[in-house]
C-alpha cells in the first residue's frame, strides 16, 4: 500500500470529497420511498405501503418495537432485501428497477452502518476503510492493494476525524466495539454517499459509547451535507439526536414529526399500551 501523503491542508479537515459524476445534480440527495411493501413467502406483509421522503440533510430516526419492519425498511432501501412492490427514488433513479452494474453503481451512493460492524476482521483498519472504494476502483488495484493516493489521503483524514488516526495499521479484530463502529462509519463515508443508512448502530454499545457514536454520525453527516436515516430502539437517543422521528407499528408509519411533538400517547400507539420500555 502507498505510504501516507499528508495533504498541505490536512489540518483543516477532510481531504476533498471525490466527485460523484453526472448524477450529482442539485437536489438529487433526496430519498423518496413510495408505497413500499415487503411480504415474505407464506407470511403476512412486514411493510404495508410505506410513503416517506428524506430530504438532503438532517437526521431521521426510525423507532418502533422489534418485528415492526424498521430493519426491513432500511434494507429494502439499499436492496439488501428485495421489496415486494413500490419504489425507492434516489438521484433520479428508481432503485427497485435496477439490476446488475446499474444496481452496483447505485449502491455505492448509499453508505451503510451495521449493527455488528461488518468489518473484515483479519484486515487492518486502513484496508477496511479502503473497502469503501471497491465500487470505484478497478479490480487490479484491489488485488494488488494499489489504491489511488487520493483515496488513501481521504481514508487517513477520515480516520483522524473519527479519532482513530493512530490505528490505521491495527487489525480490526483488535478494536473495541466503539472503535469498530467508528471504522464502520468512516468506511461508509469513504463511498462518498448521497445518504447514510444506519441499522441499530448503538445496540451493541454501552450508553456512553452510544452517545459518542450518535454524535459522530450526526456531525459527520452535517459536514458531508448528506442525510442520515437511523433505525434505533433507544427513544431517548432518538429524541436527543434526530431532527425528525418516524414511528412504526405493525409495518406502518404511525408517527412522523419533530422530536418535541412525540408525546406519550404516540409512544403507546407505537409500542403498545402498558409497554414502557421506551421511557429513558
Amino acid at each position: 500500500m502507498n505510504a501516507r501523503a499528508v495533504p498541505s491542508d490536512s489540518g483543516a479537515g477532510l481531504a476533498p470529497t471525490p466527485a460523484r459524476g453526472p448524477a450529482s445534480d442539485a437536489g438529487s440527495g433526496t430519498l423518496s420511498v413510495r408505497n413500499l411493501t415487503k411480504a415474505y413467502e407464506r407470511g403476512k406483509p412486514v411493510l404495508h405501503g410505506i410513503d416517506l421522503d428524506f430530504p438532503g440533510r438532517g437526521v431521521v430516526a426510525i423507532i418502533g418495537p422489534s418485528g415492526t419492519g424498521k430493519s426491513t425498511l432500511i434494507r429494502c432501501i439499499n436492496r439488501l432485501v428485495e421489496p415486494t412492490s413500490g419504489s425507492v427514488m434516489l438521484g433520479g433513479r428508481d432503485l427497485t428497477k435496477l439490476g446488475g452494474r446499474a444496481l452496483r453503481e447505485a449502491r455505492r451512493e448509499i453508505g451503510m452502518v451495521f449493527q455488528e460492524y461488518n468489518l473484515v476482521e483479519r484486515l487492518s483498519v486502513m484496508e477496511n476503510l479502503l473497502c469503501g472504494r471497491l465500487g470505484y476502483v478497478p479490480l487490479w488495484r484491489v488485488w494488488t492493494r494499489r489504491y489511488p493516493q487520493a483515496d488513501i489521503d481521504r481514508a487517513f483524514a477520515l480516520l483522524d476525524r473519527v479519532g482513530l488516526g493512530e490505528f490505521a495499521s491495527r487489525r480490526a479484530d483488535a478494536l473495541s466495539g466503539g472503535q469498530r463502529q467508528r471504522v464502520g462509519i468512516a468506511r461508509a463515508l469513504m463511498q462518498t454517499p448521497r445518504v447514510l443508512l444506519a441499522d441499530e448502530p448503538t445496540s451493541s454499545l454501552d450508553p456512553r459509547t452510544s452517545v459518542e457514536i450518535m454524535t459522530l454520525m450526526r456531525d459527520l453527516a452535517a459536514e458531508q451535507g448528506i442525510p442520515v436515516v437511523i433505525n434505533i430502539h433507544d427513544v431517548a437517543l432518538a429524541k436527543r439526536f434526530a431532527d425528525r422521528i418516524v414511528g412504526m407499528a405493525g409495518g406502518r408509519v404511525v408517527f412522523d414529526g419533530p422530536p418535541e411533538a412525540l408525546a406519550d400517547a404516540h409512544l403507546h400507539e407505537i409500542y403498545g399500551a402498558g409497554e414502557e420500555s421506551w421511557i429513558g
